[in-house]
């Protein structure tokens, strides 16, 4: 479309103001003849020529098609169009990277209410064969009518459909996938990971490797416990990240179903990881315990010694 004013009917939509602009996209705030407001995707003015871009765009809307549900943003059914865009409805509320700036890390309870929607709607999407490969907290919104939605699809990926991904990483540095940066393909595993560094800021407000610039260059060794930095945080909930957020895929939940199945059964269901040495967890209680039985064991020689 041409540049879009205030105020302009387009195609049966009245145009209200820019949300966003980018080199990839702009978004408008549109209503419907009802007065029901939407949001128009397009492209910018230096992509109306790409080709791909454009294909980008359509796929977009395909995948938002194919996975409708309560999880994610509603495509307007469009009739014809003469003009390159889609619509999607627009909701009133909150990111969840908005709601940590004004709140900071969220309690238990609503976090793991949380975790278990998101764990949802990534097992669904990965069902419908579809990897979103951007998310984060930027792009999770808890509704004003309660309901979590994964949103931003500019970078979904779908294994036989999509063009072959980009040589350059996808998303923000901090959440993509340690294999990723090997330039691995898409997979599963790497939206699990992206999930568990979600869920990991949300708690703590830090990430497990330490925060990753880009261009950076990043190393992958052993995550730090969320339970360093809550203490209110049970220890299987923090296995439960640590598995999420492995620097091995393979070390990894298999499925976003078999995550979402240890959150609900909580502390009845003993985790498939190996939990931590009892020394790594409570170092100063190891150590004084057998300072504790080294200085009985020499009483006792002495006992001996002078007894014998």
């Amino acid at each position: 479309p041409p540049p879009l004013k205030p105020g302009q009917d387009f195609e049966g939509w009245r145009v209200q103001e820019v949300i966003s602009r980018s080199q990839q996209s702009l978004l408008y705030r549109v209503l419907d003849g009802q007065g029901q407001a939407w949001l128009l995707k397009t492209l910018p003015a230096q992509l109306a020529d790409d080709a791909q871009a454009g294909q980008a765009l359509l796929a977009e809307e395909w995948f938002l098609k194919r996975v409708a549900g309560r999880h994610f943003p509603e495509v307007h059914s469009a009739g014809q169009r003469q003009h390159l865009y889609y619509v999607m409805r627009e909701y009133s509320g909150t990111t969840l990277a908005q709601l940590f700036a004004q709140s900071g890390p969220l309690p238990l309870a609503q976090w793991q209410d949380l975790a278990e929607r998101l764990l949802r709607a990534v097992g669904l999407l990965h069902r419908r064969q579809i990897l979103h490969r951007d998310i984060k907290p930027e792009n999770l919104h808890l509704g004003d009518d309660g309901e979590l939605r994964l949103l931003d699809f500019g970078l979904a990926y779908c294994p036989g459909l999509s063009q072959d991904a980009p040589s350059t990483l996808p998303g923000t540095p901090s959440y993509i996938a340690p294999e990723a940066f090997q330039s691995a393909v898409p997979s599963a595993q790497q939206d699990l990971y992206a999930v568990g560094v979600t869920l990991y800021f949300l708690l703590t407000g830090h990430f497990p490797y330490g925060e990753i610039e880009a261009f950076q260059r990043p190393r992958f060794g052993v995550p730090v416990s969320a339970g360093r930095y809550r203490p209110d945080l049970p220890e299987w909930l923090a296995q439960c990240l640590e598995h999420g957020v492995a620097a091995d895929p393979l070390q990894r939940y298999e499925t976003a179903e078999e995550w979402l199945l240890i959150l609900e059964q909580g502390e009845r269901r003993s985790l498939s990881v190996r939990p931590r040495p009892l020394l790594e967890r409570e170092p100063l209680k190891v150590w004084r315990t057998l300072a504790l039985l080294a200085l009985l064991g020499n009483l006792v020689l002495l006992f001996l010694l002078f007894h014998g």
